[in-house]
Formats: structure tokens, sequence, C-alpha cells
């Protein structure tokens, strides 16, 4: 049974929607929630269609549902802000950059947070940097019964965190800390959808703050230089040296919020009336 463990902070008038990533939970995104609403923003941590379940919830949807989840959520969040921004990890990070391109009367800015694009990191097994195989493999009705397993080091530098972290998700608790792995099937979806916004990174004219750990252990940094080469928008590069993928939560995400915060404000700020007015 999928848990709602979505979750709002209430603030000003500067809204930020947060996304998490593939088989993870908006519990991924609170701190960095938490951290922003500290600052005056408001915040929702939206939960992807699927997710928060157990396999066979996530099968059931496709990259097209988790995309009309953030819509929707996002759709609803912008009413009652007057600006919104959008920032996401992992995948949630593609997600927000598809927002982006496809509503950009929308977004104020865009938050990239270990965007993956392609599962290429020093801690992939070999065998799993052919997985941009798996669309193919996927309609040819082969391993629909087949998972990636998560594994050392989890996303997180930080050993204290990464046993707590992989404590819950290796226990079954998926709406506090995730599945522990990815469905083959699901990771098809993520590189469709990826084949997708990668093509329309130049439709991105809002700001961008790319964030990404140096040793990113799942998504390696060419995927962060992919998005600053490709989006329309200014680029803001932020690259993290004492983290791994989960940099939202890992040792540098009080770094990771105040960059965030500075970008966000800077960006509102600058919106003046007549801006707004003709937007």
């Amino acid at each position: 049974m999928i848990q709602n463990v979505e979750f709002r902070f209430e603030g000003g008038r500067i809204g930020v929607l947060l996304i998490h990533g593939l088989t993870g939970t908006p519990t991924e995104m609170r701190l960095v929630g938490k951290g922003l609403n500290r600052a005056g923003f408001s915040v929702y941590g939206m939960q992807l269609a699927g997710h928060c379940g157990d396999v066979p919830d996530l099968l059931a949807t496709g990259w097209k549902d988790w995309y009309a989840s953030v819509e929707a959520a996002a759709d609803a969040f912008r009413h009652e802000v007057d600006h919104l921004f959008v920032a996401g990890l992992s995948m949630g990070a593609i997600l927000a950059l598809k927002l982006a391109a496809e509503r950009p009367e929308w977004v104020r800015g865009v938050g990239v947070y270990g965007a993956t694009f392609r599962y290429d990191g020093w801690a992939v097994p070999w065998y799993s940097r052919l997985s941009f195989l798996l669309p193919l493999i996927t309609r040819l009705g082969l391993c629909k019964h087949r998972m990636v397993h998560e594994s050392e080091p989890y996303g997180l530098r930080d050993e204290r965190l990464r046993a707590q972290i992989s404590g819950l998700m290796l226990g079954g608790d998926s709406a506090a800390a995730g599945l522990p792995g990815n469905p083959w099937p699901s990771l098809a979806e993520m590189y469709d959808m990826a084949a997708v916004v990668k093509r329309e990174l130049p439709k991105v004219t809002a700001p961008c703050l790319i964030a990404h750990a140096t040793e990113d252990d799942v998504a390696s940094l060419e995927n962060a230089h992919l998005v600053a080469r490709a989006v329309s928008g200014p680029v803001d590069m932020l690259l993290l040296e004492d983290s791994y993928h989960m940099i939202t939560i890992d040792r540098e995400r009080r770094v990771l919020i105040d960059r965030s915060v500075e970008f966000f404000s800077k960006i509102a700020a600058s919106c003046t009336p007549a801006a707004l007015a003709a937007a």
C-alpha cells in the first residue's frame, strides 16, 4: 500500500517544489526543505506517482505518470506563491528540467541536484553501465522481474547516515528510505525519459543551479556538464567535494541549502513588478 509522505512547509510568497528520485521518497528532500523554509520559502516536497509503496506499485506507473504528478503538483502550488522554483535530486532533477522546458512560464529557476541521465558513477558495476539498453530489452518483453539492487556506499559518504538509511531501506520501509533497488522496467522508463529531456534541454531558459558531487558514486560529473552545455538559461555550478550522490542529505547538505537560498532569492528579487506583469 502506498503511503503519502509528501510534506509542506508554509513560508513566504516564494515557493520551491522539491522532487525526489527514482524509487526514492520525499524524505530525501526534507532536510533541504527545512533549510529553505527557515530562510522564508514556502516548500512543497511532492511524491511521485507509484512511489512509497512496493515494487508492483512502481511498475504500475511509467515516466509519463511521474512527470504528470510533477506537473499537477506545480500547477497547484504555483497559485499559492508569487514565484515558483523547482528542484530535484537524481531523476528528480531530470523531471525538474522537463517541467522548466515544458512550462517556462511557471518556473523562475531550477535546482539541478545530482542530475542522473546515466548511471555511470564510480560505484556502479560494469554491467549496470549497459543499462541504456534496457528500453530495448523491455520492449522485447525480457527481464520484467529483474532488479538492480542498491549497494555500498548507497550514495552516502557519511558512514553514520549510510548505516541508518541502508538499514531502513533493506528493512522494507520504502516510505522512509525508498526501495532497495531499481526494477529493470522502471530503469527503462527512466532512460526513455532521459532521452526525451536531453533533447528538450535547449528549451530550458530559466536559470539553473547545477549541484553535483565530484565523486558521485551513482552518476558521474559528466551528467552535470551535459546540463550546463545544453540549457539556454544562465548556469551556476556548485561542485561538492565531500559528498556522494545523495547531496541533499550527505555531509555538505548545508552548503547546498545555503547556495540554493542565495540562488533562488537573487532571482526572485530581480523579478520586478513590470517583469511579473509581462510574464
